[in-house]
């Protein structure tokens, strides 16, 4: 999970941006430390809650902070560990995305177009960790399937499912059976592209995902069985409806620097913990629960984002760079 921390102030304007957001009004946002309770937490994984600690000053250079739990791999099975050639399905789901205030559609696309090559060295930290070792495993070296730097976008395809609206306080059963309709929309019928494959369920400017933002988290992934096989996927709210300064640690009011690393902290975990519970964990976590407190803005071939930092075991700390 993702804990962050602000003074009395902010803690104050979180509960007015929450207020706000109850109003279906954009806010300026805060975020408070709280540890986050309820289902939605307890059941899921790579949970990041809308809080944070004062500002990180970060660059896209390598940025360390106090070392914390090295990750180990909790099962040594071949299949669902890791992702070793990572494919990201975008799902906008139901009609209400006609209304995109924040500009989330395209941010993330574009996001996600440049994250590959050599321009995109935070991805590179990802390739540390690997499948087919034995459980207990901390450094891979030279054995096991490694996760891959792409060397194209890692962007599989993207589907705006707006043929009705999605439901305004959708249940995580439902945002799993999203994922399986996107499997299925996409061709991925089988559990062998499905071993790569996962879908980033976003949900529309207004609606409440698993109770977002009551719930108090930014996102979350998780797994889900279906006819298709087993499904990694992730809950992505839209964020920006909590406003400037909400699941980031950057103040400079830029709206989307909040979904942007959001999105970048569940997409390395489920890379790296691709059906949890069986991938690289530590006691703090998996590898952006690690690093919950340290943003930067990274350039890439498509734009400058918000990318949050990752557990690095060859580090032994928290970078954005490997």
């Amino acid at each position: 999970m993702r804990i962050r921390t602000l003074g009395t102030a902010a803690r104050t304007l979180a509960a007015l941006s929450l207020a706000a957001f109850a109003a279906a009004t954009l806010s300026t946002g805060a975020q408070a430390h709280t540890v986050p309770s309820g289902p939605a937490v307890a059941a899921h994984h790579g949970v990041k809650p809308i809080s944070r600690t004062a500002p990180v000053s970060a660059s896209p250079s390598a940025v360390t902070l106090k070392s914390r739990n090295t990750l180990s791999v909790r099962s040594s099975g071949t299949q669902g560990v890791v992702s070793p050639t990572p494919q990201v399905y975008l799902v906008f789901w139901g009609s209400q995305w006609s209304s995109d205030p924040a500009g989330v559609a395209p941010d993330l696309q574009n996001m996600f177009k440049g994250l590959y090559g050599a321009q995109d060295t935070w991805g590179t930290i990802l390739t540390q960790y690997c499948e087919g070792v034995p459980s207990g495993t901390t450094t891979c070296g030279s054995n096991g399937t490694h996760v891959t730097h792409p060397g194209a976008s890692p962007l599989a395809g993207v589907w705006f499912d707006n043929a009705a609206a999605a439901p305004s306080s959708a249940t995580a059963a439902q945002i799993a059976a999203e994922a399986a309709s996107a499997a299925a929309h996409f061709g991925n019928t089988t559990q062998a592209p499905n071993l790569n494959a996962q879908y980033v369920v976003v949900s529309a400017t207004g609606t409440h995902p698993d109770n977002f933002p009551t719930s108090n988290f930014c996102a979350w992934h998780d797994k889900t069985t279906s006819s298709y096989g087993t499904l990694a996927y992730t809950n992505l709210p839209y964020v920006p409806d909590l406003g400037a300064g909400a699941c980031t640690t950057f103040t400079d009011g830029r709206m989307l620097s909040g979904i942007e690393s959001t999105e970048t902290h569940e997409y390395a975990e489920t890379v790296t913990d691709f059906w949890p519970s069986i991938g690289w964990n530590g006691r703090g976590g998996e590898i952006g629960d690690e690093c919950q407190n340290l943003d930067a803005y990274v350039p890439l071939g498509t734009g400058t984002f918000d990318l949050q930092g990752l557990w690095s075991n060859a580090a032994n700390a928290c970078v954005t760079k490997g």
